[in-house]
């Protein structure tokens, strides 16, 4: 069976599409792989900030920051989108954003916590505006019977973009750390290298993704802007008639709340309590992005096969592991074990969480559904690292935050009961 296969996707859409879709997961990854999680997180942390007490809650602040202007813009813009059929234009508006945010970082040297964090909030927005709006395309692409393998493929392809990325950068830090260089002169220089892999991997898509939308003629911006706060509000004040779908919102919010803190504090964690390395920090990011790929991949194809709650159910589950092992782990062979679990249940969680969305939201409403998902995932990308910031501000321990990060999937776990398929979908093809 060819990797992309066409009895997956809707009539009239080509694999060639789906290819460039996918694609934008393997560019805008290396943003998170490389900016949040391997290097430039650890750099503010043990470079940036000088109060090393204080620098990851400082850290944790300013991601909190920038996702709640996402939390706050985001269900608007994607209704805007929905209402102009712009979700195409809005994406490469966003991508051309991040990219350039992504170059600043360059500039950002010892003691310049006002640029890292301006940066940082601005690539980190434009970054997830631009992850809402492709996912936005997943149910214009796939057939409702196999949105999880067609949501596999683009975060699989996405964790493989940012294994490549990594890997181009930890190849230039291990050739500059061999010539004598300090971290402010080689992270720098791999914030570029982020940043063009970007602007080149995302270009296919912004070229050959179609607008299957219809625009609302004739409309003046300050009109489609009252018609798409009124068509939230409708949304929310109707949230029971799509109860599943509210109930999926609340689980994510949960369980994107402890995901977040792996993302955003991975590698301050093995650099501050396992004593690894930069170059041992990005070698474990790369790993990672294996597993995580595999995870992507497997999983899409778990979904179709066992249901949607059952197999993100099972990702929860996997995280409860990874988290315990780290709490406890003494041993950098231990960690290792904890880190590649973070990766199977990274991969597969996200593109369960995303094609089960995919099922819940009704077709003329698909930015807008994925706002409010993007919304949630905003929430939890807040209330996840400030909470384990806090912990570690409070207690000074790595350890204990990232226990306390379980209860997040517990209470995902929880909620994730209370969901019914079935009837959310029927909800969302009632329109």
């Amino acid at each position: 069976m060819p990797l992309f296969d066409s009895t997956a996707l809707n009539p009239g859409v080509r694999p060639r599409e789906v290819v460039a879709w996918a694609g934008y997961d393997f560019a805008n990854s290396g943003y998170t792989t490389v900016v949040l999680t391997a290097v430039f997180n650890a750099y503010f942390t043990g470079v940036v900030f000088a109060d090393p007490e204080r620098a990851t809650f400082a850290w944790t602040l300013i991601l909190g920051i920038s996702n709640a202007l996402v939390m706050v813009a985001m269900p608007v813009v994607g209704a805007y989108a929905d209402l102009r059929a712009r979700k195409r234009r809005l994406l490469a508006l966003s991508t051309v954003g991040c990219v350039l945010a992504t170059a600043a970082l360059a500039a950002v040297g010892p003691g310049d916590v006002a640029l890292a964090a301006i940066a940082i909030v601005v690539s980190n927005f434009f970054f997830m505006t631009g992850v809402a709006l492709i996912a936005a395309f997943l149910p214009e692409l796939a057939r409702p019977a196999a949105l999880g393998k067609v949501s596999g493929w683009g975060w699989g392809f996405g964790y493989i973009g940012g294994l490549i990325t990594l890997g181009l950068c930890l190849a230039y830090v291990q050739w500059a750390q061999g010539r004598g260089a300090e971290p402010q002169q080689f992270v720098p220089v791999t914030m570029l290298i982020t940043a063009l892999v970007f602007a080149v991997a995302a270009s296919p898509a912004l070229v050959i993704l179609r607008e299957r939308a219809t625009p609302q003629r004739g409309a003046r911006v300050g009109h489609v802007v009252s018609q798409t706060l009124a068509r939230l509000l409708h949304t929310l004040k109707n949230i029971r008639r799509y109860r599943d779908f509210g109930w999926l919102l609340l689980c994510a919010m949960f369980y994107q709340a402890g995901v977040m803190v792996v993302i955003a504090l991975a590698a301050i964690y093995a650099q501050e309590v396992m004593k690894f390395s930069f170059a041992q920090t990005m070698l474990l990011v790369l790993a990672v992005n294996v597993t995580a790929a595999i995870g992507a991949f497997g999983f899409g194809y778990v979904q179709d096969a066992v249901g949607h709650k059952l197999a993100l159910a099972l990702t929860l589950l996997l995280w409860l592991a990874m988290v315990t092992i780290a709490a406890l782990a003494t041993s950098a062979a231990w960690f290792w074990v904890a880190a590649n679990l973070a990766g199977l249940a990274m991969g597969s969680s996200q593109s369960a969480g995303r094609a089960m969305a995919g099922l819940f939201a009704p077709r003329d409403r698909l930015a807008e559904f994925y706002g409010l998902w993007t919304f949630a995932s905003q929430f939890a990308a807040i209330i996840g690292p400030l909470a384990y910031g806090t912990v570690h501000l409070i207690g000074g321990d790595h350890r204990l935050g990232i226990a306390a990060t379980g209860l997040f999937f517990v209470a995902g776990l929880l909620v994730l009961t209370g969901i019914d398929v079935a009837r959310g979908r029927r909800a969302a093809e009632a329109g």
